[in-house]
């Protein structure tokens, strides 16, 4: 068990299934008490048992991260239980699929209320927490189209970016203040085998998956805990997270055009499917940690060649370009 750890108090948000539950099975793992909230009270019993198992103290408290009180509740009862935090991890998201012009006003909102405002409201709950003990850490975790975005999912990339920008704010605002205790952390995941696809809203017509390659929840877990160890401005999980920011860095023109492409043929399947608001307003059955899309992959190591061969003839054009 990590020394560092061991003993801490963290708070977890969606952490019913997916990269939330399995965060929070690896702080327990590392001796750390954990406190657990999404909306389904059921599956977050079923976590907080499973925690126990690592005889640290496991407290599940059901929360819409999109209702700002229920945010402020959150932190407080956590705060009141074990009488400190030392990790907060803004975890909870929601995604919808569509074009731009399909997507349901409401169903837009949606994804702002939960993605954007719940870790605004989040900071604002645990901040003056952490100023008053003069430490802490918040991870958000945000994704690589918070820096590239892709075709079909407007919404969630600009909550997204929203996030990425957030965090840029509140970490100055803490610099200004000489709070250097405290730290924000932003993660990056690229596509992880999570229920998430399966929990979107779609209004594309087609089934949705990832666009590989597709890596394991755990090792955004790894992740995270090494951001509350070691805190880290940003950081990516997945090669081809950094590599497409690098990629549309280079070449932006380039890389709409291929990401673009890979949309199109990659994320959308071929089988028709109705309109559905999937998990954005209310939780969904599917509360595994894993989502099967590995096997619907296929081996990384098939998937990681065809991303990066995406990924290289642009880069290479554009840098061919520059110097002409």
């Amino acid at each position: 068990m990590s020394q560092h750890l061991f003993g801490s108090v963290a708070v977890i948000t969606g952490a019913s299934s997916g990269i939330g539950r399995a965060t929070a099975l690896a702080f327990a793992r590392a001796g750390a008490n954990v406190v657990l909230a999404a909306r389904k009270r059921e599956a977050l019993e079923d976590v907080a048992d499973e925690c126990r198992g690592f005889a640290v103290q496991a407290l599940p408290l059901p929360t819409d991260v999109s209702d700002e009180f229920q945010v402020r509740e959150l932190a407080r009862r956590a705060i009141q239980w074990f009488g400190w935090v030392d990790v907060w991890v803004n975890n909870a998201g929601v995604a919808a699929y569509g074009r731009t012009e399909d997507l349901p006003p409401r169903v837009v909102r949606r994804v702002f209320e939960t993605n954007v405002l719940g870790c605004v409201y989040a900071m604002q709950a645990i901040l003056p927490h952490f100023k008053e003990e003069k430490e802490g850490v918040i991870v958000n975790v945000a994704s690589m189209v918070g820096k590239a975005g892709i075709a079909y999912m407007g919404a969630y990339v600009a909550s997204k970016h929203a996030l990425v920008g957030l965090a840029d704010s509140v970490r100055q605002e803490i610099m200004l203040e000489d709070d250097a205790g405290i730290s924000v952390c932003t993660v990056m995941p690229a596509s992880i085998d999570t229920p998430f696809f399966q929990h979107a809203a779609n209004f594309t017509g087609r089934q949705v998956k990832p666009v590989g390659p597709v890596y394991h929840p755990e090792e955004v877990a790894r992740t995270i805990l090494e951001c509350v160890q070691n805190p880290q401005r940003e950081v990516y999980v997945g090669k081809i997270g950094s590599l497409t920011a690098w990629n549309r860095t280079i070449s932006a023109g380039l890389h709409d055009r291929v990401a673009a492409q890979l949309a199109d043929r990659s994320q959308l399947g071929h089988q028709q499917v109705p309109p559905t608001e999937g998990n954005l307003f209310e939780p969904q059955p599917i509360n595994t940690i894993c989502g099967g899309w590995k096997r619907e992959n296929g081996s990384r190591w098939k998937t990681a060649i065809a991303a990066t061969a995406a990924i290289a003839v642009p880069v290479s054009l554009g840098l061919l370009a520059r110097r002409s």
